[in-house]
């Protein structure tokens, strides 16, 4: 095995270590050749590197009774997937050189990734294409709103489905469906906010009448940060989200305030110091109170039994987008029937961590221990996805 001291190392086999796993003549030709980066942004097949070819049997971590053809696959990488969550290896099969990806911790359940190693390397680079918005995707750069999401989505599709007589599989169909929703909303330069999200988006998602909008006499005095009474007033909030139902029967409370009327057994002491600045925008499931500090206009959230706050979004923008996030892929899931859920939750869930994070970061800053959001899309048994 060799690999080069470009920018992009390259891994190569030889000859002799292809031989006994080995015997499809294009794989064989690519593995000696051209060879296989080391990591993309997608995948890494430094695994490789560290262990060599090693047969699934030899690296499975316990004995499964799998098959014989299973046992014999060749692991030669990983998905990459967000922090906190298990990888799942990328397998060969050296006779047809088709590739299927399985947790090496229960590899019973492969799942088909790719029908050879140079369509995969394909996938990858068209999708790092769509994320830095060049080659094929550069006529989008600048552009954002729901038209340029169907566009960026129809051209990945279109890619993955040459070669594979639209077959693509469902890790790839989940990624041109959901990787594009990242530009639904463009860089808040008008809005002082992280985006400028679209006037009438949340509206179009959510339905006429099932937007809340705020007026001055709903903001506590306390609420000072602009730009956020600004987007409460003009783009607002969906009154019922997936998880989320705003606070619009009453003028906007304080997190004090909400407890004293609300919550009249919580301890007041219990509270955070600044629980004056802290102002309810709604609550989610769990006895989570969502809000939002008037003073610099971070979104947490508060969870009432354990008296804790936590951060949730960066600012309303971003929280707007993330309640538009999970409505969006339940619609599009319930389109195809429960396809991405049903067969590629585990795909799903890295996906839509890696949207949010690639908007916003907050689910990985060091004073996030942790994060509602990153929690409840791991949770498959609670259906939010």
């Amino acid at each position: 095995m060799s690999t080069t001291d470009a920018d992009v190392p390259v891994i190569t086999l030889t000859e002799a270590e292809l031989d006994r796993y080995v015997t499809h003549p294009p794989t064989r030709g690519l593995l000696t050749g051209a060879g296989l980066p080391a990591e993309t942004d997608l995948l890494t097949f430094s695994p490789l590197r560290t262990h060599g070819l090693r047969t699934l049997a030899d690296a499975a971590e316990g004995p499964f009774g799998l098959a014989e053809d299973l046992r014999a696959r060749l692991v030669i990488g990983e998905l990459l997937t967000p922090a906190g969550m298990e990888r799942r290896s990328i397998l060969l099969d050296g006779v047809t050189g088709e590739l299927t990806t399985a947790y090496l911790f229960d590899p019973s359940d492969p799942r088909p990734f790719a029908p050879s190693l140079d369509t995969l390397l394909r996938f990858a680079a068209v999708t790092e294409e769509l994320a830095g918005l060049r080659g094929r995707f550069a006529s989008l750069a600048g552009q954002y709103g729901p038209r340029t999401v169907t566009e960026a989505s129809r051209r990945l599709l279109t890619l993955f489905e040459e070669g594979v007589d639209g077959q693509v599989p469902p890790y790839w169909k989940a990624a041109a469906l959901i990787r594009p929703l990242s530009l639904v909303a463009g860089p808040g330069t008008a809005s002082g906010l992280t985006l400028d999200v679209p006037a009438r988006l949340l509206d179009q998602e959510f339905g006429h009448g099932r937007v809340a909008r705020f007026e001055e006499v709903d903001f506590p005095a306390t609420l000072t940060h602009e730009p956020t009474r600004r987007f409460l007033r003009e783009t607002g909030l969906p009154e019922e989200a997936v998880l989320f139902h705003a606070d619009t029967d009453v003028p906007l409370p304080t997190l004090r305030e909400y407890v004293t009327e609300e919550r009249p057994d919580h301890p007041l002491g219990e509270l955070p110091a600044h629980c004056d600045h802290l102002i309810r925008l709604g609550g989610l499931p769990g006895d989570n109170s969502l809000v939002v500090d008037g003073r610099t206009g971070a979104v947490l959230t508060f969870d009432e039994p354990e008296a804790a706050l936590s951060p949730l979004n960066t600012d309303v923008s971003t929280l707007a987008f993330t309640l538009w996030l999970i409505h969006h892929e339940r619609t599009i899931d319930d389109h195809l029937g429960g396809e991405l859920s049903t067969h590629a939750y585990d795909h799903l869930v890295a996906l839509m961590i890696h949207t949010l994070r690639s908007i916003d970061p907050t689910g990985t800053l060091p004073e996030t221990s942790w994060h509602y959001w990153t929690e409840l899309f791991r949770d498959e048994t609670g259906g939010v996805l």
